[in-house]
Formats: structure tokens, sequence, C-alpha cells
């Protein structure tokens, strides 16, 4: 049995089948993460000696039935931009090489109260603000099917770690993409919840879309228990985010079983014609013709959310002076260009043009909310290009149409993030360059638990389906490949 591939679900059902330990689990992850992250280069912070402790621990507390968190024993990979107590935190910057936090993020904590085992640190763009996993601090991030590809971003260290087995579980952030882009590029699951779902104390703005904090996994059940636990609300560690609303955060430790055939599924290759590659969209309109037989409905749906990458670059501006006004003067020559470019933006920007986006921002959203009066679920492609060379910063061009600027080839899921919805990141096969390609599988907002459910009978539909089933790297391959590749990326 190879330890480092199981689910977590799988792999707790195991343990209290005293069929495993959490030392023999975390000691395969270990040894997957020791084997080929020389080469990928996901988990850039390691806790390696203090995750065998807890894990002793672990299971010492198994044997005498004391009372078990949800994540009991089970290795967890936190993205570097979310504080861990004790554990280098580094935001992926130059500046913080050295930072070790006093206290845990939010999310940190509750996945310890729940009995997580924090491995590691996994790699990020410099402050988390990008689609491509490269950093001044650590280097980039490859891609597990192709390391010279880049595996997405922002949470791509998170991705990589999951689809290399290094990790069950692993946390990640969506502002424009972050949980959505990598995931897709990965082949792995992520899910970007209605906000407000996931406590997130280190809020900048008091209300708004942007920046929440997800689950990311191999399977849909997998998101949706880690998902239960840093959605928690009975801890006490999330006395500062405004977005929170009233939840039962155990809702998502078991999921409705869901028959595909009666799903009404609308379907939109391009949200009404943002920028989309000829490559994904063929490949979507083949998927989607696999997935027609096995649904009750599955019809291409009018929406037109032309407007919404303009809005979001208006308001991602606006929000990043905030987040960033007070060390603005700070910034070198070498900091992360992207925020630099919608922080100048923003100056220029007037502050008509901002309110105006915001507007539209209101109609866009009850737009995709009137979809779901006769659909379950909508689906359109995860990104709208194949993983690239990880030394570009971004694709330049989509189909010979110019990248006006680092947001602009990312509408497919930046999209969502102006109208707040909650969206899963699914697997869905391969590409014609034989990497992965996925899907989104949008929801009502406030519907999480039903459209995880959703997305849990599509992913077992597709697990039946060789063209759909979930892409797995050669991690043998990957083993043999020259490490050195690694500094090169340096």
């Amino acid at each position: 049995m190879d330890v480092s591939a199981l689910s977590a679900t799988d792999a707790i059902d195991a343990m209290e089948r005293c069929e495993l330990s959490s030392v023999e689990w975390l000691d395969a992850c270990i040894d997957r993460i020791e084997q080929v992250d020389p080469v990928i280069n996901a988990m850039v912070v390691r806790d390696f000696e203090q995750a065998r402790v807890l894990a002793s621990e672990a299971d010492a507390a198994r044997v005498h039935e004391q009372d078990l968190g949800a994540l009991h024993g089970v290795p967890v990979a936190i993205k570097d931009l979310q504080p861990t107590a004790g554990l280098r935190t580094t935001y992926g910057s130059p500046a913080f090489a050295d930072n070790v936090p006093a206290e845990d993020a939010g999310i940190v904590a509750r996945i310890r109260a729940a009995g997580g085992i924090v491995i590691g640190k996994t790699n990020i763009p410099e402050r988390s603000i990008g689609a491509n996993t490269v950093n001044p601090l650590f280097g980039a991030t490859g891609n597990p099917f192709d390391p010279t590809l880049t595996c997405g971003g922002s949470s791509g260290g998170s991705a990589a770690a999951l689809a290399a087995q290094m990790t069950p579980l692993a946390t990640g952030s969506d502002h424009g993409g972050s949980v959505r882009i990598p995931a897709t590029y990965c082949g792995v699951v992520g899910h970007r919840a209605t906000p407000g779902t996931v406590p997130f104390e280190q809020r900048s703005m008091a209300q708004n879309f942007y920046s929440v904090q997800g689950p990311m996994a191999r399977t849909v059940a997998d998101t949706a228990l880690l998902l239960s636990v840093i959605a928690d609300r009975s801890t006490g560690t999330h006395p500062h985010d405004p977005m929170m609303f009233p939840l039962e955060a155990s809702q998502f430790q078991s999921l409705d079983v869901v028959d595909p055939s009666t799903l009404r599924i609308a379907v939109s290759e391009d949200l009404g014609g943002v920028l989309v590659s000829d490559v994904v969209r063929r490949t979507f309109r083949e998927r989607v013709a696999r997935i027609a037989p096995h649904v009750a409905v599955c019809d291409a749906h009018p929406i037109d959310l032309r407007r919404a990458p303009d809005v979001d670059w208006k308001v991602r501006s606006d929000i990043f002076v905030t987040q960033y006004h007070d060390e603005a003067a700070t910034w070198d020559d070498a900091f992360n260009p992207n925020i630099r470019q919608s922080y100048e933006a923003a100056l220029q920007m007037p502050m008509e043009a901002i309110a105006a986006a915001r507007r539209v921002q209101t109609e866009l959203n009850r737009q995709v909310q009137s979809i779901f009066t006769d659909y379950d679920v909508l689906l359109c492609p995860g990104v709208s290009v194949p993983p690239f060379p990880w030394v570009n910063r971004n694709p330049a061009e989509v189909d010979g149409a110019p990248v006006e600027n680092y947001m602009a080839w990312l509408a497919l899921t930046s999209s969502f993030s102006v109208v707040g919805h909650p969206v899963t990141a699914l697997p869905c096969g391969l590409d014609p360059n034989g990497t992965p390609f996925g899907i989104q599988v949008v929801g009502p907002m406030y519907g999480d638990r039903r459209q995880l459910s959703v997305a849990a009978a599509l992913e077992a539909m597709f697990d039946a389906d060789d063209e759909l089933r979930r892409p797995v790297p050669d991690l043998d391959h990957l083993a043999t490949l020259d490490a050195g590749c690694r500094d090169a990326r340096m």
C-alpha cells in the first residue's frame, strides 16, 4: 500500500481500524518529500522533528481513546502566507526570511486544535500576489507533471505538494484565483468558499469578496473535511473578522450523496467572451460532451461577465492601496512587480471609476445568482491557458491577443472573485499537452455544502471515465530528475 497516496478520509478510517498509525502516515509523507521535492521545490520550510513528536503523541492518544479532533494525527501543509507559531513564515520575501511568529494565524490554530499536524510551509509568489509561484527567497515551484512548467499560484506550493503526495491536506488562500489556478494546473481540488465562511483575522478591508482562506486536497471529501475545521466558529480564535456569519461548520464533515442523473448543469466556456485560449475551449467542449449524457440537463448558458475583468482591476487596485499604503515607500526595485502594478494603477485611478466599478460588481453578482433558479451549478474551465514555462511571469499573449497586465489572462477565476460565489476547482483529466485540465464548479452564495456535494458526485462520475479521471504525476520519474534544476530556479 502506498501510504502517501491515501486520501485523508481513507487514512483516518485505517487509523480508526488500527491498520495505520499517524507516525507511519507522516513518515510516508516525509519520504515522499525527500524523494521528489528536490525537483519540485514545494515544501520550502519543514517541521519534521516536531511533526514526528506530535504524530507519536497522536497515536498514544488514540490508544487511550481520548477525545479526538476531526484531523487527529493528519499531516497538513500550511501556505507560507499564514503565520505559524515557532515556525518560519517568510511570505516568500527576503524581508521576512528569518521571521518566526509568536502566534498562529486563526486558520492554523483551528487545524492544530482539531489534531492536525503541521508538516511544513508551502511556497508562494512574493507576498502571495501572482499566478506563478516564483519568489526571490526560494525560487520557483515546478509543476509535478513537468517541473519546467508553472504550478500556478499563489497557492502553488500547496497544490504541487498535494499532487506529488507530500501531504494529504494543505491550506491555500484565494484573491483572484489563488486556490483554483494551481489546483487546476496540478490536478487537485481546491474550494473558494462564500466569503465569510472561513474566518480571516488578517483582513485589511472590512467588507469585500476578496482574500478568502481555503482548503486544498486531492479529493472533494478531503477538501470538505478541511473546510469543516478551518470554518469552525467554536475555537474562539477569530474575534476580528467582520465578514464572518453564523455557520455550523461540522456540516462539511459529511456530504450528501447526489445522483448525477438529477443534476441541472449550466455551462459556459468563456463567461460571455473573456480571454480563453482555443485549446482550453476545445478541451472544455470535449469534457462537457462526455458529462452531458450522465446528467438531467447540460445547457450552454448565456452568462455575460465581460465587464468583470475591468471591475476586478479597479476594485483590486483600491484594495491594494488599503493594504499596502503604509509600506509602499519602502519597496525596492526587486519587489513583486504585480503588487507595484496594482498599487500604482490605483494612484492614477479616479474615485468615480472605482465607485462605478462597485456598482457593476453588484449587478454581476445578481446576474450570476439568478442562474441558480434553474440550475444546480455552473461549469466553466479552470484557467484560460495550459501551464506555461515558469520562467515567464505570465503568458505574454493568448492566441495572439496581448495580455495587458498580470490579471488579464485570469478572468475565468477573477470574475468569480468579483461576484463572490463559491467555486470548487475539480480535476477533469489531461489536456492535449499532457498536463492537468480542470473545471470550476460554481454554486449559489451560501450554498457551499450542496455545491461540494454536487462536486463530489461529478468527481465520482469522472473517476469511472479514463478521459475525466484525476491525473496522477509520475513520481518515480520525478525522483530520477536532476535535482540541480532546483538551483536553476533560484
